[in-house]
């Protein structure tokens, strides 16, 4: 290619000459990761109205069982089995496992039962799939390089995020809900070649002399398949990632419950189509702000100020919420929080993960993503039940209580920055990358 081509998508992009291809093929592998998803969600979602806010409380809760059982075998694979097998299998593994619930449905007759196990599984597949991809992109890329790429990854996620929600929107009465499905495993099959090659040249991508991937990066990692589980009780640091995730479960779970109810109304395809269009336009407001501004914030302002943006967003959004209730300013909140969650603080939070070992990256991350994730789920499900069936309280009581939980999530935001700037110093001084307990 020309250098005048690389010097423009050096400066519009921050991509060295050198880290092209993977970079592009990273962008590909989080595109179709969300696409798959993103076929899927509508139609998990609109299920969720057929169900009152306790039997949806207590599927998410089925969840977080599942789930932590489900990371719990994880770690007993990722001691044994080697990375280069490890990573394309989990995503074969949910492409058959897709592919099964679309036969179920024409086996069975009983679909409510299919239903609700489709809406657990997509739901733990929700935070699985995109949580290895980012343990994957951690351990290739360099810090400097997360700073730089990451929001490139998360840009290719918003894109992938538009495109498979079109599909539903578009062709859901043409072809029927359930072939979906069949969409969705098929993409995820066009992953595991860019898995294969991104493994093989890992070296290249990470800036590294060629040569440099040896047996023992592409090796299984070894150790307690319970070391996962003790290493995030065991780190501030990594408790600080908990407690991030939590806050933003609690606040992102009363946006979907009151959104749930307010389309009680409506039939399921209705639905599907309500969720697409949602997730459409979200995920296009994503695009513009990942590919351009969330690399210039990181390596401007620094990662404390890059997580926290969104969090303080936050704060002002649920009190403007509290000030005037209504749909309107509830569905703006919506937009706001998801879109700034996929462009900034999703990309932000993973490359918090550049300064941690590979252990951490492989059993630790999991754990956080989906075990914390999914408990967060449990805590906010009963909560918003209790406050708005329990308690009683109105939108704009809810609305304070987020408030106060949004600035929280900021602090947390600006400790885990300055954490990770500190972590980084230890790294490139040659020190333990997480010492403190």
């Amino acid at each position: 290619m020309p250098a005048s081509f690389h010097r423009l998508i050096n400066r519009l992009l921050k991509i060295a000459p050198g880290e092209i291809p993977a970079a592009t093929l990273s962008f590909l592998f989080a595109f179709s990761l969300m696409a798959s998803y993103y076929v899927l969600r509508p139609v998990r979602d609109a299920m969720s109205s057929d169900w009152s806010d306790a039997e949806l409380s207590w599927l998410w809760t089925l969840n977080f069982f599942i789930s932590a059982a489900a990371v719990l075998l994880y770690g007993f694979v990722v001691s044994r089995v080697d990375l280069k097998k490890l990573v394309p299998g989990i995503y074969i593994f949910f492409a058959a496992s897709f592919l099964l619930f679309y036969l179920a449905t024409l086996w069975l007759d009983d679909t409510g039962f299919i239903d609700k196990s489709f809406y657990v599984w997509v739901s733990f597949f929700a935070l699985f799939h995109i949580s290895v991809f980012w343990s994957f992109m951690s351990d290739i890329y360099t810090r400097e390089q997360s700073l730089r790429l990451f929001g490139l990854f998360g840009a290719g996620a918003s894109i992938g995020a538009v495109v498979g929600p079109s599909l539903p929107v578009l062709l859901g009465e043409a072809i029927g809900v359930y072939n979906l499905l069949l969409i969705a495993a098929l993409i995820l099959l066009f992953i595991v070649p860019i898995i294969f090659y991104l493994d093989k040249h890992r070296a290249a991508a990470a800036g590294s002399p060629p040569g440099e991937t040896g047996p023992a990066i592409l090796s299984s990692i070894g150790g307690d398949f319970l070391g996962g589980f003790a290493d995030f009780l065991s780190h501030r640091f990594l408790l600080g990632i908990g407690l991030f995730i939590l806050l933003y479960t609690l606040m992102s779970t009363f946006v979907y419950f009151e959104l749930k109810n307010v389309m009680v109304e409506y039939d399921r395809a209705t639905r599907s189509q309500y969720w697409g269009m949602m997730d459409l336009i979200v995920n296009s407001l994503a695009i513009v702000t990942a590919l351009f501004a969330t690399n210039r914030l990181a390596t401007r302002f620094g990662l404390a100020v890059t997580l926290a943006l969104v969090p303080v967003m936050m704060v002002f959004g649920w009190v403007a919420v509290a000030v005037a209730p209504g749909l309107a300013l509830l569905v703006a909140l919506q937009i706001v929080r998801r879109a700034g969650n996929y462009a900034i603080t999703r990309p932000g939070r993973e490359m918090l993960f550049t300064a941690v070992e590979r252990e951490t990256r492989f059993k630790t991350k999991p754990v956080i993503d989906i075990v914390v994730y999914r408990g967060g789920d449990v805590v906010a499900g009963w909560t918003y039940t209790g406050l708005a069936q329990g308690v009683g309280l109105g939108l704009g009581a809810i609305a304070i209580i987020a408030a106060i939980i949004a600035l929280l999530w900021a602090l947390v935001a600006l400790f885990l920055g300055n954490q990770h700037a500190k972590n980084s110093g230890d790294v490139e001084a040659g020190d333990q990358v997480i010492t403190e307990t």
